[in-house]
């Protein structure tokens, strides 16, 4: 059981519906249907899927999860193995929630891998259910799928021990699934939040705005089009002027007795208008407040509206042990303690070296990790270690991958829990990904083997 998912039950996790522990899944039930045909019948034995479905342990999650839960109280949760399957192919086939569970439908080896004994016509659950189900694992639970991971291949053979012992380090940006922020949008957005915030709690305002301002908005986007730039600030300035009319209504009309969700998004507000061009800690989003600015320094792209995340793979074999997402925007050297503890927990021991570029200087060691920063200049050091220090280039590609292939380029999921919970299970994603090759990949070995001894005069050039 996972301490972490306790704490987050105590904490947050009464907010959300009362669920039981789930039923147990299909696969558990001895009796015989005459009705359904049983997916063993239809299935390739040979499937990486079907393979990797024995090799996991899902009795693991059960124990982990059981905390979340509650044991006298509310409807029986979903199947844990269901839900852990389905995340787990969601992000290594890139695929929205509900497009996961389309194919979920249409694929009996899906349906085999997440402990179904039948074949079954229709949707298991309600999309929402997944979103729900994240919240409640949280963070500590995301953490614990990516160490089951890397426990499935060092059980399988895919991941030698000796892998663990090095690794490289590098930080990257989720970005966040918003829109490029301008002064205008924002302020004509922060406007329409509070006028159905304080129509919800029953307030009559003097104005709310809505086809001025909608029109004021166009017209600046016209103008700036246009680079007619002091048309396009005095349009900016009205927008501005009307927030602050909406405001100070609210206040009046609202008094001392404010509710809380109304106080908030008053200063958010208030935050809004007070902000000046040079300062830090800036609003980005209205509905994603959290969200930070940052440059890397990439020629293409100059910032980024995220948060930053800190990835460690091993040298040898690119898994990824950590993807740990850190707000605050942190300096590169700040983030390498947690991410190597996050590290420890994920496979089981802790690095004995990590080859990281020059964003971690000043750093040696750390806990009994020593830490390699690689210079520009290694024609002095010894073969060996420019080997290594040569491979600390391969995250990168890693940081690619997942950007393009396993959700991590738009983070969809909201609030600060959302960026923790994507870039885990993105990382979940990308090792998934690499053991169903590794399973795949001795099935076409035996097959060209056959092939070759049925044409051994066969040109294959």
């Amino acid at each position: 059981m996972l301490p972490e998912l306790q704490g987050n039950r105590d904490k947050g996790v009464k907010t959300l519906q009362i669920y039981m522990p789930p039923e147990e899944p299909q696969s558990d039930d001895k009796q015989k249907d005459l009705f359904r045909v049983e997916l063993e019948r239809i299935i390739d034995g040979n499937h990486p899927l079907v393979k990797l479905s024995k090799q996991i342990n899902w009795r693991e999650f059960d124990e982990a999860f059981s905390a979340s839960f509650c044991e006298d109280n509310g409807r029986p949760g979903c199947s844990t193995r269901l839900m852990v399957g389905l995340h787990y192919l969601k992000h290594t086939f890139d695929l929205s929630d509900e497009e996961s569970l389309e194919r979920w439908v249409d694929s009996p080896h899906w349906q085999y891998f997440c402990g179904m004994k039948y074949f079954e016509h229709q949707l298991p659950i309600h999309y929402s259910s997944m979103s729900r189900w994240r919240k409640r694992i949280a963070e500590a639970g995301a953490e614990k799928m990516l160490a089951e991971s890397i426990q499935t291949g060092l059980k399988s053979g895919v991941i030698k021990p000796k892998m663990l012992e090095k690794v490289n380090v590098d930080t990257t940006v989720e970005e966040k699934n918003i829109r490029f922020p301008t002064d205008a949008r924002l302020y004509d957005r922060m406007r329409e939040h509070l006028v159905k915030e304080a129509l919800k709690q029953g307030l009559i305002l003097r104005q709310s705005y809505r086809r001025v301002g909608r029109k004021t908005l166009l017209k600046q986007s016209r103008y700036a089009h246009a680079q007619q730039f002091k048309r396009a600030q005095r349009m900016t300035r009205r927008l501005k002027t009307l927030l602050g009319r909406v405001v100070r209504d609210i206040q009046r009309k609202a008094g001392d007795k404010v509710p809380t969700l109304l106080k908030e998004k008053l200063g958010l507000a208030q935050r809004l208008l007070k902000q000046q061009r040079q300062d830090s800690k800036k609003i980005y989003s209205i509905h994603e407040p959290h969200v930070e600015c940052i440059c890397k320094g990439k020629i293409h792209k100059r910032y980024e509206f995220g948060c930053k995340v800190s990835i460690i793979s091993t040298s040898k074999g690119n898994w990824i042990l950590t993807s740990q997402a850190i707000h605050g925007n942190p300096y590169d050297g700040k983030t390498l303690a947690s991410s190597l503890k996050q590290a420890q927990r994920v496979s089981g021991q802790l690095p004995k070296q990590a080859f990281c570029d020059l964003g971690y200087r000043g750093h040696e060691k750390v806990r009994c990790t020593t830490i390699k920063v690689v210079p520009q200049k290694r024609k002095h050091l010894s073969r060996s270690l420019r080997h290594w220090m040569n491979r600390r280039a391969a995250i990168e590609p890693i940081i690619g991958h997942l950007k393009a292939d396993h959700r991590f380029e738009r983070n969809r999921l909201k609030g600060k829990l959302g960026d923790q919970l994507n870039a885990l299970l993105s990382a979940c994603g990308f090792n998934f990904r690499k053991l169903m090759r590794a399973f795949f990949l001795p099935i076409c070995f035996i097959l060209s083997l056959c092939i070759l001894w049925l044409n051994p005069h066969r040109s294959y050039a």
